[in-house]
């Protein structure tokens, strides 16, 4: 892992998966409207595996490794993201909610590796979080108390699955999403068949229609293949507190998509908040770099 300060390449990469992640919260939202959450979890999962497997080698790290990053991924992040956006909670709102994992990751970074923090980079974090408490205040009616659960608690996965993931430092990011996905199936179809029952999964793929197929298609190759795979190659490359706070940006598309998209209001309050975050990624950004001449001269 680098201390150097994050090239411009890689900034850019880190906000090429913000945008297809922010996005893709619609995608969600589409796909959900025909497949069972957690039978539309488990297709996409199951399409990030194959074929990709047998062009990449299974990375070399221990089995029970890829197992937890695939359980955290698949069935605890998206598969209760998935049950909670299913009428529980906007599109909008859940690409916010689930950012909390931002503050998780670094919290479990500082108490697992002894990570610290520079003061500019407190300094960003309390600027991004205000602008989430921003958002939290404005809850309306079609926001759930359950929904804001399911989505905290698929947060604390994703941040959970980014410190597993950090474990394997110098491995191949995208053959480690791509594998870790086989493990992601088997329990996502387990809980369905309990949750959902075996008529209702057939029934959804059966009546499946082509812009659901490609919704499919767009989460397993866009979302977890190039998102994942990449997020990884950063978390490998560089402090969680640097790369982390890109995700505070998810919202800010994720918004600004539901917004265009599905009809979601954008009012004045989300647009401070969308300020506030953008600004604290600023500061944790461009802080460490201006700090470093003026501790030189």
């Amino acid at each position: 892992m680098t201390s150097a300060p994050l090239s411009l390449r890689h900034a850019l990469l880190a906000l090429a998966v913000t945008v297809v992640w922010g996005t893709n919260f619609v995608v969600i939202k589409i796909g959900l409207g025909q497949l069972p959450p957690l039978t539309f979890a488990a297709l996409r999962f199951a399409l990030a595996f194959a074929p990709a497997a047998l062009f990449l080698k299974r990375p070399d790290v221990p089995i029970r490794n890829l197992a937890a990053y695939g359980v955290l991924i698949g069935l605890g992040q998206f598969g209760l993201l998935y049950i909670a956006m299913r009428g529980m909670i906007s599109p909008g709102l859940a690409s916010l909610v689930i950012q909390s994992q931002v503050f998780m990751t670094i919290g479990l970074a500082i108490w697992l590796t002894r990570e610290r923090l520079r003061g500019v980079q407190w300094g960003a974090l309390a600027v991004g979080a205000a602008g989430l408490a921003v958002i939290f205040t404005h809850t309306d009616a079609a926001t759930t108390a359950g929904g804001l659960g399911l989505v905290l608690v698929a947060a604390l996965c994703w941040a959970l699955g980014n410190t597993v993931q950090r474990a394997t430092p110098g491995v191949n990011s995208l053959a480690y999403v791509v594998w870790s996905s086989l493990f992601s199936v088997p329990p996502l179809i387990a809980v369905a068949l309990v949750m959902e029952g075996w008529p209702a999964m057939a029934a959804g793929v059966a009546h499946a229609s082509p812009v659901t197929w490609a919704v499919i298609l767009w989460q397993s190759l866009g979302n977890t293949l190039f998102g994942y795979g990449a997020w990884g190659f950063l978390l490998a490359r560089y402090p969680a507190a640097v790369i982390s706070p890109f995700a505070l940006l998810i919202p800010v598309s994720g918004m600004g998509a539901s917004a265009l998209l599905l009809g979601e209001p954008l009012p004045l309050w989300k647009l401070a908040a969308a300020g506030l975050i953008i600004g604290g990624l600023a500061i944790n950004l461009l802080g460490p770099r201006l700090a470093r001449p003026a501790q030189t001269s």
